[in-house]
């Protein structure tokens, strides 16, 4: 299968095209809303999976990029010298490669399952399915944008809608909750935009040869052109002299400290402790369909900008900090299982598990290493379906009971025998059940650990036992036990809860027996960025 087609434009912006069918549509016409938005979620599914299928590992991607003159802002030439043309300018670009892809995939479907789950909605549905449609295709521009500031676009417009989702649909403390996430999102956006724009200037520089032969200077928000400058320190230095330009350059120094305010930035996304508090309140008060695309998906964009933005143009800045990357995944892992184990709240038991979770990934990341980064990437997918599933399981559970609370909760495996199962199934993939997808992304960060922080990976090790002990604590306290008389009437899944669960616990089991689904897509990736920039591969 050939695809010669705008195949990515069409992936980001037809969710959109959804959102303004839905404004046309009747307000009170729920079921025709919420149809509407699920084939909407769908459209954007199939594409990834056309892209998942065309795609070829060993072409980096390149097969998959689009890109036109976005913005174009000429310069004073008196300000920087000669006759010659000099502009800033930004493109539009997307391209698809290795890492995006999979990550894709994933927004697509979580996004699919949230909209069918959002059956529990019970006001407003136009409303909150517009702005459901606006995140995810904010949230897939950001895994396919390859301009700087096109990326910081896509960005910020997943903070609009969350803010509304959470703000409006939430439970009793959702203006606080939803308040905490736009302070301190923009916090960290505000950081990203300041080493944004500090990179368009030094390593953006660009020196092209016109038709009449004329040179054509710039600087330029391409990721590509600012990774290769960086790559290549020689090659930009001769480009600045032949432009007679002279700006400030991105010492050792600089580049350690630009890293270091990315892991910031993104950390905060991701979240890196101490920057969760914010996470904590989303979980809680935001609806669980909304909740599913914020564990499953949103955090994973920190996670995601990093690596593209840390690792891959500051992969020695990110070599020196491995081990306090070590160190903070480490925090994260045990803080995340210990609090968690405390918890008497289902929701935030769920809560630092994310947390916990997020910190294997850290520790992958931090080994620097082929298998430590597939690890790490493979959990932030893994995660993102068991935790979406977690979620939607949560959703039912309240939706008959009434509350999340483990000590009102117990014995539904009596009168809800399906989502009992579904969510047994769920906790022990999350604990690292072999043969679930959980096992595979925990087995490959520890091994890239071991290979580079031992002792850190050994200590790490204590981190599962603790997760094992809570989930199960937590699954086994809601499916057995004794049960209240008031619950004795609920009842098990409906079909359109029943389908979402059965496809992100498929997907699960899949990932588990044949990890190759994902790692062959990311093998390319990473490699290719150690073996350029002389780093160690481990194996």
């Amino acid at each position: 299968m050939t695809i010669d087609w705008p195949i990515l434009s069409f992936l980001v912006f037809s969710p959109l095209l959804g959102a303004v069918v839905l404004l046309a549509l009747p307000s009170q016409r729920m079921r025709l809303l919420r149809w509407t938005a699920v084939i909407a979620t769908l459209l954007p599914l199939v594409l990834a999976i056309m892209l998942y299928i065309d795609y070829d590992p060993s072409k980096s991607g390149t097969a998959y990029d689009e890109q036109s003159t976005w913005i174009s802002i000429p310069l004073d030439k008196a300000a920087v010298g000669g006759e010659a043309d000099f502009d800033l300018h930004f493109d539009y670009s997307l391209s698809l490669d290795g890492l995006s892809l999979p990550l894709v995939l994933l927004t697509t479907i979580v996004a699919s399952m949230a909209a069918i789950a959002s059956i529990t909605i019970r006001k407003r549905w136009k409303l909150y399915y517009f702005w459901l449609l606006v995140l995810e295709c904010g949230m897939l521009g950001v895994f396919l944008a390859r301009d700087l500031l096109l990326f910081f676009i896509f960005f910020e417009i997943t903070l609009i809608p969350m803010l509304f989702l959470v703000g409006i649909w939430g439970l009793f403390d959702r203006e606080r909750a939803a308040i905490r996430f736009l302070l301190y999102n923009g916090l960290g956006s505000a950081i990203m935009l300041i080493v944004f724009v500090i990179l368009v200037v030094t390593a953006g520089f660009t020196l092209e040869q016109t038709a009449a032969g004329v040179a054509h200077f710039g600087y330029s928000g391409s990721y590509d052109v600012i990774a290769a400058n960086l790559a290549d320190p020689q090659a930009y230095a001769n480009q600045l002299s032949q432009a007679g330009e002279n700006p400030f350059y991105l010492s050792g120094t600089m580049q350690t400290v630009l890293f270091v305010l990315l892991l910031i930035a993104f950390g905060i996304k991701l979240p890196i402790v101490p920057f969760h508090t914010w996470m904590l309140d989303v979980h809680k008060e935001a609806p669980a369909p909304v909740v599913m695309i914020h564990s499953g998906i949103l955090l994973k964009m920190g996670a995601y900008g990093l690596i593209r933005f840390g690792f891959f143009l500051f992969p020695e800045q990110a070599d020196k900090c491995s081990t306090l990357l070590a160190i903070l995944g480490l925090i994260n892992l045990l803080y995340g299982a210990v609090i968690a184990f405390r918890q008497k709240e289902l929701r935030l038991v769920l809560a630092y598990s994310s947390l916990s979770h997020m910190g294997i990934v850290l520790l992958g990341l931090s080994a620097l290493n082929v298998i430590g980064l597939q690890g790490a990437v493979f959990q932030l997918i893994s995660h993102g379906l068991i935790s979406a599933l977690l979620f939607l399981l949560l959703g039912a559970f309240y939706e008959r009971t009434g509350t999340t609370k483990l000590d009102e909760l117990g014995g539904l495996a009596r009168t809800m025998p399906f989502m009992s199962g579904a969510l047994l199934a769920a906790g022990l993939a999350s604990l690292g059940l072999p043969g679930l997808s959980g096992f595979v992304g925990e087995l490959l960060s520890l091994l890239g650990v071991f290979d580079s922080h031992k002792a850190i990976a050994s200590i790490a090790v204590l981190g599962i036992i603790l997760t094992a002990i809570y989930v199960l604590r937590a699954v086994m306290g809601v499916s057995f036990g004794s049960m209240q008389p008031r619950f004795e009437s609920v009842h098990d899944a409906r079909f359109i809860e029943a389908l979402p669960v059965v496809v992100l616990l498929a997907l699960v089991v899949l990932l588990g027996i044949y990890p190759s689904f994902v790692t062959e897509q990311l093998h390319h990736s990473f490699d290719s960025m150690l073996e350029q920039l002389n780093l160690r591969v481990g194996g």
